[in-house]
This record gives structure tokens, C-alpha cells and sequence, in this order.
């Protein structure tokens, strides 16, 4: 969902399969709608300590990718997405 009174933060709500949600907020919303999100498998890091924006303690971050055309100054921002079938709190390597 949209942080209010913010431009640019989203506030996400995660299964990290450790079964108590987490609370993760990114300055994404210039380039996504919180419905586009809904049910997607993203990829985070949580072993970060919390920090506070907007009031709301954010607990993680979410991995993105940046990309640059070449005959664009525009840069876009893509989050790490992977399949649905990965459960939550599945380790990377």
C-alpha cells in the first residue's frame, strides 16, 4: 500500500517464512502500483536492522535491478522477482 503523505513510498507486508509478517517500505512508487505487487515473490534482505521512515519501522530491503537504454537518459527500476513455486524464507546462494 501507499505511505501516506509520501511520494515515493510503498509499505509491503512479507512472508518471510518465519511466520510473523515483516514490515518492508521502498521508495518504488514511481514505478509500480502496490496492486501490481500483490501475490508476487520478491527478493529481500532481512538481516538488516530496522529503520524508521515516515514513522514506520522498515524491516528489510528489496533487491531491484537498474537499466539504462541507450537512447534513453530515463533509468528503470526492476524489481527481483522469482517463481511463485519458491517458498517463502528460501535461502539464496
Amino acid at each position: 500500500m501507499a505511505v501516506p503523505k509520501s511520494k515515493k513510498l510503498l509499505q509491503f507486508t512479507l512472508d518471510d517464512g518465519t511466520g510473523t509478517d515483516r514490515t518492508i517500505l521502498s521508495g518504488i512508487h514511481a514505478y509500480y502500483e502496490p496492486e501490481e505487487l500483490i501475490g508476487k515473490t520478491l527478493i529481500a534482505i532481512v538481516n538488516l536492522p530496522p529503520r524508521k521512515m515516515m514513522g514506520i519501522d522498515s524491516c528489510g530491503m528489496l533487491l531491484s535491478a537498474v537499466s539504462n537504454y541507450k537512447d534513453s537518459e530515463d533509468e528503470e527500476l526492476h524489481l527481483l522477482m522469482v517463481d511463485n513455486h519458491i517458498p517463502a524464507g528460501a535461502k539464496l546462494y
